[in-house]
C-alpha cells in the first residue's frame, strides 16, 4: 500500500515484513541476552568480571566504528548494508553453539562472537533508523517506531522465559542458536521488501569529500544543538548506569541472591512487561502533555524504580527487583520511543545517518563502559554493592536532565532551523 509519494504506509506490506523480521530478530536477541551470560557461568564457569566483559566487548564497536558507519551509511542504499550485517550476525552466533558442540568453546570465542555481531549491529542499527523514513511518512514515524519498540518490549518479556526454558531443555547455547536462525528470518524479511529505496542524499561531489569531514559534519550538528547534546549526555551516563547493572544481573540473581535458571527467566520476562507498558502509553503521554515534557515525565518516574533492583533478596525478595524492572523500564521506553521520533523528524535527510550514528555512539559506547565498569565493580565491590552504585548514577543523571533547558519546553520542534527556513524560502547562516 502507499500514499502517493511512494511510501509504504503502516499497514503496507513493506512495513509489515520489515516489522515482522525486526520482531523476529528483537526476539532472538532478548533470547541471547541471557542465553549469553548463562554460556559463561553455566558451561565456561566465567567470573563475574568476564560476565560483564561480554557486554562491554558487543558495544565496543560502537566505539571503534559508529562515526565512520554513520558516514558510508549516508553514501550507501541502506538495505543492503542491513543484509550483510543479518549475514554476518547469523555466522557469528551460529559458531558458537557449533563449537560447544564440538566441545571446543572457550571465553575468547564467546568475546570473539559478541565482537563481531557487535560489529554487525552498528552498521544495521544506524542504516534502520535512517531507512525507516524510507518506509513511513512524517506522520507515520511516530506509531511506526511504537510499533518497533512494541515489539522489542514484548521480545523482552517473551525472550527472557524461552532462553530459561531452552537452557533447561537444551543446554545454554540453544538460546545462541535460535538467535542466529532469527537474524536469518530478518534477512528473508528484507529481501522481500519491494519498495525501491530512493539515493543516497547526498550529490556524488558531497561523496567525494573525505571520510573524516563528513564525520566532523555528523559530530559538529549533534553537539551544536542543544536538545540533541542534552540528550545524548543524558544518554551516555544513564547507560552507563544501566548497563553496569544489567550486565551483572544474571550474576546477581543467580549467585548473590540465589535464584535458579527458571526463576532468572520468570523474573526478567516479568520485567520486561514495563517495556510494553510503556510503549502503550507513550503516543498518549506525548499527545496530552507534549513530547518533551512526556519524555522527562517517563524518565523522572523511572528514576526511583532503580533503587528497588539492589534491595532484591531471595524467595519473596525476588519482588523487588520485578517492580524495580517494571518501572523503570516503563519510562525508559516510552520516553526512548517519543526521542527517537524527535530525532528521525528533526535531523536533515541528508545527516541522518550521521547525526544517528553520532548519537549511538555516545550512547552505544557509553553502554560498553557500563558493561565493563560492572563488571570490574562487581569483581571487585561486590555485585550487590555494584548495584547499589549504578542506581545512584543514574539517579544523578535524571536529576541533571530535569534540570536543563528540556524542562521549559512542552514539545521538542518539528524540524531542525535549517529545514524550516528551506521550506519558508529563507536563507540561514
Amino acid at each position: 500500500m502507499s500514499d502517493g509519494t511512494g511510501r509504504g504506509t503502516v499497514r503496507g506490506r513493506d512495513f509489515r515484513l520489515f516489522w515482522f523480521g525486526e520482531t523476529v530478530s528483537l526476539l532472538g536477541n532478548g533470547i541471547a541476552v541471557v542465553a549469553l551470560p548463562f554460556v559463561a557461568v553455566l558451561t565456561l564457569h566465567a567470573s563475574t568480571f568476564v560476565v560483564g566483559l561480554l557486554t562491554s566487548v558487543a558495544y565496543l564497536p560502537w566505539l571503534l566504528l559508529g562515526l565512520p558507519a554513520g558516514a558510508w551509511v549516508d553514501r550507501l542504499p541502506r538495505r543492503p548494508v542491513m543484509l550483510v550485517s543479518d549475514a554476518v550476525s547469523f555466522v557469528a552466533f551460529v559458531s558458537v553453539p557449533v563449537a560447544a558442540w564440538a566441545d571446543v568453546l572457550t571465553i575468547p570465542h564467546l568475546l570473539a562472537a559478541a565482537f563481531l555481531c557487535g560489529c554487525a549491529s552498528v552498521f544495521f542499527t544506524t542504516a534502520q533508523r535512517a531507512y525507516l523514513p524510507t518506509l513511513l511518512s512524517d506522520a507515520e514515524l511516530l506509531s511506526g517506531n511504537a510499533r518497533l519498540q512494541g515489539s522489542e518490549s514484548t521480545a523482552e518479556v517473551i525472550g527472557p522465559g524461552l532462553a530459561g526454558m531452552l537452557v533447561q531443555a537444551f543446554g545454554a547455547v540453544a538460546g545462541l542458536l535460535a538467535n542466529a536462525l532469527s537474524f536469518l528470518v530478518s534477512w528473508v524479511s528484507l529481501r522481500a521488501i519491494r519498495i525501491t529505496e530512493p539515493p543516497p542524499p547526498p550529490p556524488p561531489e558531497v561523496r567525494r569529500r573525505r571520510l573524516r569531514i563528513e564525520v566532523r559534519d555528523g559530530l559538529r550538528f549533534l553537539f551544536r544543538d542543544r536538545i540533541l547534546r542534552t540528550l545524548a549526555i543524558f544518554s551516555a551516563v544513564s547507560n552507563i548506569a544501566l548497563t553496569g547493572m544489567s550486565s551483572i544481573e544474571v550474576a546477581f540473581l543467580v549467585r548473590t541472591v540465589g535464584a535458579g535458571e527458571a526463576a532468572v527467566g520468570v523474573v526478567l520476562t516479568l520485567c520486561g512487561l514495563g517495556g510494553v507498558l510503556g510503549v502503550l502509553v507513550s503516543h498518549q503521554a506525548s499527545r496530552r502533555w507534549g513530547s518533551a515534557r512526556a519524555a522527562l515525565f517517563c524518565l523522572g518516574g523511572a528514576a526511583p524504580f532503580t533503587l528497588l533492583f539492589p534491595l532484591t533478596g531471595p524467595g519473596a525478595g525476588l519482588v523487588f527487583f520485578v517492580v524495580g524492572g517494571v518501572g523503570a523500564g516503563a519510562g525508559v521506553v516510552a520516553a526512548n520511543i517519543i526521542t527517537d521520533t524527535f530525532r528521525q523528524r528533526y535531523c536533515p535527510p541528508d545527516l541522518i545517518g550521521r547525526v544517528s550514528a553520532s548519537a549511538a555512539v555516545i550512547s552505544f559506547g557509553a553502554i560498553a563502559v557500563g558493561g565493563l565498569l560492572g563488571g570490574a565493580l562487581g569483581e571487585w565491590s561486590g555485585v550487590r554493592e555494584t548495584m547499589w552504585m549504578m542506581t545512584g548514577l543514574y539517579i544523578g543523571a535524571t536529576a541533571a536532565l530535569l534540570c536543563s533547558p528540556i524542562r521549559k519546553m512542552r514539545d521538542f520542534p518539528r524540524s531542525h532551523p535549517t529545514l524550516l527556513a528551506v521550506e519558508s524560502g529563507k536563507s540561514v547562516a
